[in-house]
């Protein structure tokens, strides 16, 4: 048991599925998972065990930002030795080729926060993902048939931003960035300093260039396609 999750030991898989929105965890849970059992409830921050196909796995709801991410996924591999953690969730596409409900996997993620900063005493890091589970996601993905896509994102504290401060994303389109999301640095980053594997899988629920987004519902529960690509990684 951690400050945050009243899991026992054991309780959790070596594979934990993240997504941000705890009721996604459930949805997870309820609907692709075998046997599952909610092990916590802290805060409302669901998380189940279960099987998929014969293999167990864990799902848990982190909360929206690195502050809140940052929490569960340390104590997910400090308290339980989790081994390989999937961050599910939705990001804005800053570019024009990608569309709405599209996949973006996350080969590596630049940040607004001074997070890292902090860590390295003002230098650079940069977080990527675990190759073996990024190019096991891509080739399902593909085989699937989905409209996947494979780059930098951009993990951002804001989600709101004051219109005093202009365009302020336009530089990170002009560079190649896929996309903004809030939690993939601090994931990346936890995840090298544990040595452990991660990915990001995401969503896109919003098309910054045009203002396109998904509704409520959608981003709750149709995105089946990310959830399905982030359990063909479990083995």
């Amino acid at each position: 048991m951690s400050i945050h999750n009243e899991a026992k030991i054991g309780d959790i898989a070596k594979t934990v599925l993240l997504p941000g929105d705890p009721m996604r965890a459930k949805f997870i849970a309820q609907n692709y998972l075998e046997d599952s059992v909610c092990y916590n409830a802290v805060r409302g921050m669901l998380g189940y065990t279960g099987y998929f196909k014969g293999v167990r796995v864990s799902v848990q709801g982190t909360g929206m930002g690195m502050a809140s991410s940052s929490i569960y996924i340390q104590e997910l591999v400090e308290e339980y030795n989790v081994a390989n953690l999937i961050r599910i969730g939705t990001c804005g596409a800053f570019q024009p080729e990608i569309k709405l409900k599209d996949l973006i996997l996350a080969m590596s993620a630049s940040t607004d926060s001074n997070m890292n900063k902090i860590r390295f005493n003002g230098l650079d890091f940069a977080p990527t993902a675990n190759f073996h589970l990024l190019k096991k996601a891509y080739e399902k993905a593909v085989e699937s048939g989905y409209k996947v896509h494979v780059g930098n994102v951009l993990s951002s504290d804001f989600f709101y931003t004051d219109p005093h401060l202009g365009d302020a994303l336009e530089v990170w389109k002009i560079y190649g960035t896929l996309a903004i999301e809030m939690e993939t640095s601090a994931l990346y980053s936890i995840a090298s300093r544990f040595r452990k594997n991660a990915l990001s899988i995401l969503a896109v629920s919003d098309q910054i260039l045009n203002g396109e987004r998904c509704t409520p519902d959608e981003r709750e529960s149709e995105f089946t396609h990310m959830m399905e690509v982030a359990l063909s990684l479990v083995e």
